[in-house]
């Protein structure tokens, strides 16, 4: 596009990839986009697994490559989320705007069902995980190179769980400055992210909670239409 009216850069959580974001990008015409394999992740797993505090200054090497001047909107899904507020608490002049889908943030509000402690086997955590955030199902339908490739991502997903099981949390939300609105699904675990959601905007009125119908986790997937209508909606309320 000649002139985007902002850069949208997407951050992927675990065990995802940049692709699963060409979706929401289809429906971003009007902005320039940028997604990434995180380290140890699909394209990037020629890097070693790293840290959550690698992983924020990872997206503000991109958001510094990528800027070209314009203002920049940080999108994170799931883990992805985390690392977007880490990057605009570190350095708040880079980023705009943040819209996250339901990042976990266990040190505000346990979640009603914590997950059992990560597989010590890599690979065996990828499946046991695929199929319990997507599905059982779905796993069985993937192709042996595709459930090979899950796998392959098994040490960058560790790596992840134990980042968010940490017992300290990673930063304070509470000094956030870059408008964000925290989006969530109707889904198994509505009740969950609709409260979490709720502690967010009370801790921090710079977070706005947003809910979207007849979405899951995958509404990235699912939902890209809609997800993508909030960015140009959020961008636009922001630019007044």
């Amino acid at each position: 596009m000649a002139d985007p009216r902002a850069t949208v850069i997407f951050v992927h959580g675990a065990l995802d990839r940049a692709e699963s974001f060409a979706r929401m990008a289809r429906h971003l015409d009007e902005f320039d986009v940028v997604a990434y394999d995180r380290r140890g992740y699909q394209h990037s797993r020629d890097v070693a697994p790293v840290t959550l505090d690698n992983h924020v200054e990872d997206l503000l090497r991109v958001v510094n490559r990528e800027e070209r001047g314009r203002a920049v909107i940080a999108f994170g899904h799931s883990f992805g989320g985390v690392v977007t507020w880490g990057a605009a608490l570190r350095d708040p002049t880079r980023i705009n705007l943040v819209v996250n889908y339901e990042a976990p943030f266990p040190w505000l509000l346990r979640h009603d069902h914590p997950r059992p402690a990560p597989d010590d086997d890599p690979a065996r955590e990828a499946e046991l995980f695929f199929s319990r955030v997507v599905s059982a199902g779905a796993w069985s339908k993937l192709s042996a190179a595709q459930r090979d490739s899950r796998r392959r991502d098994g040490p960058a997903l560790l790596v992840d769980l134990r980042e968010i099981r940490r017992a300290a949390p990673p930063y304070d939300l509470a000094k956030l400055r870059t408008p964000s609105t925290y989006v969530h699904g109707d889904g198994a675990h509505s009740n969950y992210y609709r409260r979490l959601g709720e502690t967010l905007h009370f801790l921090n009125p710079e977070i706005t909670a947003v809910e979207i119908t007849d979405s899951d986790h995958s509404a990235h997937l699912r939902r890209a239409p809609i997800l993508s209508s909030l960015i140009t909606e959020h961008w636009a309320v922001l630019c007044g």
